[in-house]
């Protein structure tokens, strides 16, 4: 990891960019597939899944069978640790009910506002090196809850045609409708457009590599809605000295493991810290199955020696970090500054991976920066707000004066017609 001490303030955008850049050739790449996909349809999937995985297919949907040979194949010691992860996430998630909110505007118009759910929504699911049933958990379960309709899944099977067991069992747990064996451009093409075999969405979720991502954005161009513009994933931890030095590097390297244009990045006002914390990377990365993938992922990373919590608090809003672990003794002062991050992590006792599998909030989350102006996944996100307004006779004398005046000085005559008709009967009526 890069050490950096005391940056100057002026050297701080170079500081927060991230290792990964979308290139024209992905836009190109994508565009040209979603071209070929929103002519020809099945065939042009099985071409790119031919081509991009490997496998020839006869048939992308799951059968029931395979669902079922693979929930036998998951022991029954996973099974419980799913069982409790979704039983957490279900509760946060329930939790996150509103009621309709109703208001008498002015005496006569009543103006109120519902959530209805997103009726069609895909879910992409990585199934490489890392397949994320976890994802299936935080992304079916919402939709679940809020009342969607069809909930079709998509991921890459292997190169024998089969998508990894865990992810089969999850969303057969959580009431996924359609499980589809696509992965990449052309799965997101095909849940945008529909083929003759695929139901095309409303919305579309999940994480993705750097082609995935740019496919998403591609999506919007025709009419589907995204969750958002996510790409690798990313971590930044605050620690000073009372933070526990072989936690913090346990941390880091639990998200440097994810991918190599991963990022993590400490931030403290320790030197101490972060010497020890170096080490302590140094020292556990080599045990690592996917050491080679944190290896990488550490060359782009960063240790950040400042020298105050206030200067702390400022790099980290403009970093705005996908996730962020605060552990520090004025840990409120951080908790209440934050203004830029996709989840919070507090205290040592408070790793990351909590929230990638079972404390029970959602792990879909901003990266890249984007945590400045999106959420993370949540139950509004598979919900659309809806208003509604009644007005009765009384209501419309009320504010029908108000409206004609706007609408004349905007030039919109037929828009105060639409309301001088109503007032004139209702004043030939009382004559």
């Amino acid at each position: 990891m890069k050490s950096i001490k005391n940056p100057d303030k002026r050297t701080w955008t170079d500081l927060v960019k991230r290792p990964t850049n979308f290139y024209e050739d992905i836009e190109q790449t994508v565009a040209s597939i979603f071209k070929e996909i929103q002519a020809k349809s099945d065939v042009a999937v099985s071409k790119y899944s031919n081509l991009f995985d490997g496998v020839n297919l006869k048939s992308f949907e799951v059968s029931k069978e395979e669902i079922a040979e693979a929930i036998d194949q998951i022991p029954s010691e996973l099974k419980s640790a799913i069982s409790l992860a979704k039983s957490n996430i279900e509760r946060f998630h329930e939790a996150q009910k509103t009621e309709k909110i109703e208001v008498e505007t002015t005496k006569g118009v009543f103006c109120w506002k519902e959530k209805r759910a997103i009726q069609k929504i895909g879910l992409y699911i990585p199934g490489g090196s890392a397949p994320l049933f976890s994802t299936v958990l935080m992304l079916a379960i919402p939709a679940k809850i809020a009342g969607c309709q069809e909930i079709t899944l998509c991921s890459p099977p292997d190169k024998s045609g089969k998508i990894n067991p865990a992810i089969l069992y999850a969303a057969s747990l959580c009431g996924v409708t359609k499980i589809l064996k696509i992965g990449g451009i052309q799965a997101i093409a095909a849940m945008t457009f529909g083929t003759e075999t695929i139901e095309k969405v409303y919305k579309i979720f999940g994480p993705g590599n750097q082609f995935v991502t740019v496919a998403k954005q591609f999506a919007t161009k025709f009419g589907v809605a995204i969750d958002m513009p996510a790409g690798p994933s990313e971590l930044l931890v605050f620690a000073d000295e009372s933070a526990n030095p072989s936690f913090v590097a346990a941390d880091l390297l639990s998200q440097a493991e994810h991918g190599s244009d991963s990022q993590v990045i400490l931030v403290s006002t320790s030197q101490q810290i972060i010497d020890t914390v170096s080490v302590e990377i140094k020292k556990q990365i080599k045990v690592l199955p996917r050491l080679e993938i944190a290896q990488k992922a550490i060359a782009n990373s960063k240790l950040i020696l400042v020298q105050t919590d206030e200067i702390a608090l400022e790099l980290i809003n403009e970093y705005a970090p996908e996730h962020f672990i605060i552990c520090a003794k004025n840990e409120n002062f951080f908790i209440n500054g934050i203004q830029n991050a996709g989840s919070v992590f507090i205290g040592n006792y408070a790793p990351e991976s909590a929230g990638d599998y079972a404390s029970g909030t959602n792990h879909t989350l901003p990266t890249n920066g984007f945590a400045k102006n999106y959420e993370g996944v949540n139950l509004d996100s598979f919900l659309k707000s809806m208003t509604f307004q009644k007005i009765t006779s009384e209501g419309i004398q009320n504010i029908g004066k108000a409206i004609e005046i706007m609408a004349e000085a905007e030039g919109l005559q037929a828009h105060k017609n639409a309301v001088t008709l109503r007032l004139n009967e209702l004043q030939n009526a009382t004559k």
